[in-house]
């Protein structure tokens, strides 16, 4: 089967970030649920890194925040959508789909030169960004996270 890239630097981007998001749904598919939910790290203090469950909702909560990010440049009244910790990888490999359908939709309708001349976004986290460097900011998130879920994999099954 043929690839079909998206076009411009956003399609690049866009790009990366699903593959991204297909090698994280690739590691978590064959786990079990008590895999998912068995505490990986006990000594973090980082409550979102003390199991794959808690990680992928980390992952799948700041998709949907970057893509609000975003959205609000042009709508400052967007809401973040509401995402929950999930019993089963089932889930969470549809939470991904649909944390990468919010951001496809975020933008359907933006040109390259919009996003390049955009406002710059002010992080939470204190980092000022553009759009591009927040996507790419997303999509190394995302590759960091597979990395540490790959390790407490390795971790669990000892």
């Amino acid at each position: 089967m043929q690839k079909t890239y998206r076009q411009g630097a956003i399609g690049a981007l866009l790009d990366e970030y699903e593959r991204a998001i297909i090698d994280l749904q690739q590691v978590i598919s064959h786990l079990s649920n008590t895999q998912l939910t068995t505490i990986a790290d006990h000594n973090t203090t980082d409550p979102d890194c003390v199991s794959i469950q808690t990680v992928l909702h980390h992952v799948v909560n700041s998709g949907f925040g970057y893509a609000t990010y975003i959205q609000k440049l042009k709508n400052p009244d967007v809401i973040r959508p509401k995402t929950n910790l999930r019993p089963s990888t089932t889930d969470y490999y549809n939470d991904l789909n649909q944390m990468f359908a919010f951001t496809l939709d975020t933008f359907a309708n933006m040109s390259d030169e919009e996003a390049e001349k955009s406002e710059k976004i002010h992080s939470p986290w204190g980092i000022i960004y553009d759009i591009e460097q927040l996507m790419e900011h997303a999509i190394v998130h995302i590759l960091r996270h597979r990395r540490q879920i790959e390790k407490f994999i390795i971790h669990l099954s000892k």
